[in-house]
């Protein structure tokens, strides 16, 4: 589904991916981990065109995606900070989302069951993180894409809400979607991953199952196998 051959970008001197490969299929779960700087949102946002990599090819089911726009109708993006606009009220922003992107939704569903009722009419500048993040899982999740890409995803949920989320996940997990995320929790990462790759400093050090990562490092956590990962390529 995506193949991404030997991307490089850098911010003036400060080289954030460094000549990256790197084969997602159709179909799974697959975590992208590292420490902060590591390079991951950069290559997010390489792959939905809001940076341009210095060199390097992108490909989305067999296409190249760099300079185009069309291809993005088929992907929902989660972003790790939810930046609304203040003056607009939550479900004037899901209406203006909803004309932006005409197409069936299910807007109702989501939020009723994250608790945003009681918050429809308010002013998104007024609302806590947390709930911000919520109207943010309702953009992303409302409409049917294969491709769906979640950049800190638990960021501010209460334990309810993170369920819901998870259950969201799995189902989308079961419908053959192909699902990205990014997180420091690992708990959740090993609950809902089929595979994880990880990088640091613009590489990409392992990609695989859980399992495979623990007997590599011969860890019996994911928290410890990151951890060992990391201090092998500093030694």
């Amino acid at each position: 589904m995506i193949s991404i051959k030997n991307l490089h970008k850098k911010f003036g001197k400060l080289v954030v991916l460094d000549n990256l490969d790197l084969e997602i299929t159709k179909g799974g779960v697959f975590a992208i981990l590292g420490p902060n700087g590591s390079g991951k949102t950069t290559l997010i946002k390489s792959f939905l065109g809001m940076t341009v990599p210095n060199k390097g090819e992108i490909l989305f089911n067999g296409e190249s995606v760099l300079k185009k726009w069309k291809y993005r109708k088929n992907i929902n993006y989660l972003p790790q900070i939810a930046n609304f606009p203040a003056n607009l009220s939550v479900i004037e922003l899901i209406n203006m989302v909803k004309n932006l992107r005409p197409s069936e939704t299910n807007h109702e569903e989501l939020i009723q069951q994250l608790g945003l009722k009681p918050f429809l009419k308010k002013k998104l500048g007024n609302l806590s993180g947390g709930t911000k993040q919520k109207v943010n899982i309702v953009l992303t999740f409302m409409f049917d894409s294969e491709l769906i890409i979640l950049d800190e995803p638990t960021t501010g949920l209460d334990p309810i809400a993170l369920i819901y989320l998870k259950e969201l996940i799995q189902k989308e997990r079961e419908k053959g979607k192909t699902i990205l995320i990014t997180s420091h929790i690992m708990s959740f990462v090993e609950e809902i991953s089929d595979e994880i790759v990880f990088l640091l400093d613009g590489k990409i050090y392992f990609k695989g199952t859980i399992n495979e990562l623990k007997e590599q490092t011969q860890s019996i956590s994911l928290e410890a196998s990151i951890a060992n990962l990391i201090k092998t390529q500093y030694v």
